[in-house]
């Protein structure tokens, strides 16, 4: 399969006719243009749980997005995005500003927000000063935006992969990871964890990447079980990671951090790093709610460098300590399972009952909802009979995708499941896979 046939069929539909006079000579002739594809991600196990350092389980899917990057000379960085049925533009000139600046900027201009992650990125991958080249970079996606599928981290590695070949600034697929990460934290201001960024880049086609975010350590590559599928279901409500909700339980769970490492004789650096009866132990010292003003009288405040704590909102600490602890035990049990399925079918079952153990942490936490609710409760009465063992929310939570482990046989019951709305059933290559291609 040619992964960048969809590039260059736009490519090949913008030379007759260009639906916006500004693509006709948006391409020089006379220079390459380098085209990379990062994925989208299905959060199969591990989620919200990753800025707690707990392992996780993701799988790449096919659905990808596209950057197509070409060098200029004047010092302009000038980017055009297809957003739903129209083109957007934006340029600004080189060399950019710090990072807090960046932000500051995009922050006041909500029309041109969409191009904070390619600008971030062009800002972190090449060097200040006046000889700084210029770019012009068009993007294409078929990752859907505001589902759960990690479409930033899509934009985000598949502009950094294009800019680092254009430049010939080679970066370790990794570190390019942690990079993008980088970007949406401080210039685009989500407090994403690291999972994300990181399958998009190195995820392999139809197996999970196994990754251990202390802070992004990549354990292997685990094959999708013969016979079985991972398949995700749009509910049709959107989600993103700087919405209120995500970014009150990630605070949270840094507020639990720092009172048991304060209350307690634990010391360590990640609320993972508990056992369940490690947790239990030391729960009593963690307030099922604390108002931000009373923690930081207390405290002092948070090691996490991507939130803050709030002074007049209420937090749910108990919850939100309580969910990577639980997250970080079914995470290696259902990663051991996997590969016993072969010889144990009646593994699947327990795998199921995993995700909905997940399931049910997330909405305890809050992060739940009644379009992801009804998905999971459909997949629940199908059941192993119709070949369906387990389903829950992703990623983010509070909408988004719903996960479902699944036979192959079993994709027209998945499908009957979604009533129409969008399957995701196919995996595709990480971006460190399939590489650049250069025309």
């Amino acid at each position: 399969m040619n992964w960048f046939q969809p590039a260059l069929d736009l490519l090949q539909s913008l030379r007759p006719a260009p639906p916006d006079t500004r693509l006709r000579s948006f391409f020089s002739a006379d220079r390459a243009v380098c085209i990379a594809r990062a994925p989208g991600r299905l959060d199969v196990m591990g989620g919200i749980a990753d800025y707690s350092g707990a392992r996780v389980l993701e799988l790449p899917l096919e659905c990808a997005t596209f950057a197509l990057v070409q060098a200029q000379d004047e010092p302009v960085c000038t980017v055009t995005s297809l957003r739903g049925d129209r083109w957007d533009f934006f340029a600004t000139d080189l060399p950019l500003p710090p990072p807090a600046q960046l932000a500051a900027w995009f922050r006041e201009r909500e029309a041109d927000r969409w191009a904070s992650y390619v600008v971030g990125v062009v800002q972190a991958l090449l060097p200040a000063g006046a000889a700084t080249p210029g770019l012009r970079i068009l993007i294409h996606s078929s990752v859907p935006e505001g589902r759960g599928v990690a479409s930033s981290a899509a934009l985000e590695v598949a502009v950094a992969v294009a800019v680092a070949s254009t430049s010939s600034h080679p970066i370790d697929p990794a570190d390019l990871a942690a990079l993008c990460q980088r970007v949406e934290n401080h210039v685009v201001g989500a407090p994403c964890g690291i999972m994300d960024q990181m399958t998009s880049a190195c995820g392999k086609q139809d197996r999970l990447l196994q990754l251990y975010c202390q802070p992004g350590t990549i354990e292997g590559h685990i094959a999708v079980p013969p016979g079985y599928r991972f398949y995700g279901i749009d509910s049709g409500i959107s989600h993103a990671v700087s919405g209120a909700d995500y970014g009150t339980i990630r605070t949270a769970a840094f507020m639990g951090l720092r009172i048991l490492t304060t209350e307690t004789p634990w010391r360590g650096g990640y609320l993972a790093d508990l056992t369940p009866a490690e947790f239990a132990q030391f729960a009593r010292s963690l307030p099922e709610e604390m108002k931000g003003a009373k923690f930081l009288e207390r405290y002092g405040g948070i090691s996490d460098t991507a939130t803050v704590v709030h002074p007049d909102r209420r937090y749910p600490v108990r919850r939100a300590s309580a969910h990577p602890v639980g997250e970080q035990a079914r995470v290696d049990r259902f990663a051991q399972l996997l590969t016993t399925i072969a010889h144990d079918p009646d593994a699947a079952i327990e795998l199921g009952q995993l995700m909905y153990a997940s399931h049910q942490s997330y909405s305890a936490c809050g992060l739940g909802s009644e379009g992801t609710d009804a998905i999971v409760e459909l997949a629940r009465a199908a059941g192993p009979q119709r070949g369906v063992f387990g389903a829950k929310i992703t990623g983010g939570g509070s909408g988004g995708t719903v996960a479902i482990f699944a036979t192959r046989e079993a994709e027209s019951v998945v499908r009957e499941i979604a009533g129409g709305a969008r399957v995701f059933a196919e995996s595709g290559p990480g971006a460190a896979e399939t590489g650049v291609l250069e025309i």
